[in-house]
């Protein structure tokens, strides 16, 4: 590599004592320049500017700019007016005949996965959200997901059953592995429940019935081929009669005269008979981090679906029937989400004052206010919770 070197009074070797006692530049304008050849650059006929900078005495001459330019049309058109129309500046004079541009990519459509819940019946679709809320005559029902990417809790609530008003059947279904059993027991167990009973009078009768609807609506949802598992808890009011039914831990409260009458009893792996029974079958119940489950998994010992420990699991519910009185004043269905952090008798002084001394009991504010206090107690859980008002129904 050669390089040539032309100084001319250059501060660097002659300093001139102008340069500290005027404002003009360091380096005065000189039309000579100091010139930089290299042997791996090719020198170009064409300066790289139109003119050299005045402020430096150094000039680069750069090679020949290729036929197709990197810049874009925008880079061009910001570019020094002298730099003249057609030519890249500071790669040298030509035509800029292609111009590449970077183009934005295409915008991506993300569908909106949704889920379908059904209602009461004849069943009704219903968008499931984070949060749901319903009221009807003479109750009232708020559900809200835990930290799951799914709600798998689901309700269904019919009243005025063949024209009466004093009929109606409540549900609070709590699923896991999914929310398809759950789903699917609270469009079918109410119609195969009221398929058994319409016909039976008499309290054995009727509890009969109920068990028989839990069981066929088992076995229809295994016919679907589909997987996971759901508790049950429903309550039936005809004839002046509460009847409440549940396969799992789902839990009915009843308000009489403001203590708290707990109508179920929760079917956990805990429970000394539910572990005898599911010991007596083969299966084997241990302790998992506090946690009681059966073969190591599943922390409840009934319900509908759970395939793969049907034969422990079981869908025969129990059920307890409860004539209603005056001093019955309202009843409370909710899953364990809420039993985990707030106590029954709690539950009730809760709702109470929200509906005792009033001509409209607010029982949708009272669902919710129950549910935030769970909530606000570090449940993670779904938590839906559904008070009925039972003088509503006398």
């Amino acid at each position: 590599m050669s390089c040539s070197v032309a100084v001319s009074n250059s501060p660097a070797f002659s300093p001139s004592p102008s340069l500290f006692l005027n404002k003009t530049p360091i380096i005065s304008p000189s039309t000579e320049a100091l010139n930089l050849t290299l042997t791996h650059l090719k020198t170009s006929s064409s300066p790289a500017s139109p003119s050299p900078s005045p402020s430096s005495p150094f000039r680069l001459r750069l090679p020949k700019p290729p036929s197709v330019s990197l810049l874009s049309s925008s880079s061009a058109s910001n570019s020094s007016p002298s730099s003249g129309s057609g030519s890249a500046p500071g790669l040298g004079s030509g035509p800029v005949s292609t111009v590449l541009k970077r183009k934005r990519p295409a915008r991506l459509e993300i569908p909106v996965a949704t889920e379908a819940m059904s209602l009461g019946i004849p069943a009704t679709p219903c968008e499931v959200g984070k949060e749901l809320e319903r009221e009807g005559d003479g109750y009232s029902v708020y559900c809200k997901r835990g930290r799951r990417e799914a709600m798998e809790d689901r309700f269904s609530a019919s009243v005025e059953l063949q024209g009466d008003t004093k009929q109606a059947i409540f549900g609070i279904f709590d699923g896991h592995g999914g929310a398809k059993a759950a789903e699917f027991a609270a469009q079918k167990l109410e119609k195969n429940i009221l398929d058994q009973v319409i016909t039976r009078r008499d309290n054995t009768a009727v509890m009969d019935a109920v068990k028989q609807g839990y069981l066929k609506t088992d076995a229809e949802f295994f016919k679907e081929d589909n997987a996971g598992g759901t508790c049950c808890l429903t309550a039936l009011i005809q004839n002046g009669d509460l009847v409440v039914s549940n396969a799992g831990d789902c839990r009915a409260v009843l308000s009489r005269s403001g203590t708290a009458e707990p109508l179920t009893s929760d079917h956990r792996p805990s429970r000394e008979d539910e572990r005898s029974r599911i010991q007596n079958l083969g299966g084997y119940v241990d302790l998992c981090r506090g946690v009681w489950r059966i073969e190591g998994s599943l922390a409840v010992s009934r319900g509908i679906g759970d395939r793969h420990l049907k034969q422990w699991v079981i869908a025969e519910p129990e059920t307890k029937i409860v004539s209603i009185k005056p001093d019955c004043e309202f009843l409370i269905l909710a899953s364990d989400g809420l039993w985990d952090k707030v106590s029954n008798q709690e539950a009730v002084d809760i709702v109470r004052p929200s509906f005792i001394g009033t001509d409209k009991p607010n029982l949708l504010f009272a669902c919710k206010k129950l549910v935030n206090l769970s909530v606000s107690r570090g449940s993670f859980d779904d938590i839906s919770v559904m008070l009925v008002q039972l003088g509503y129904y006398i």
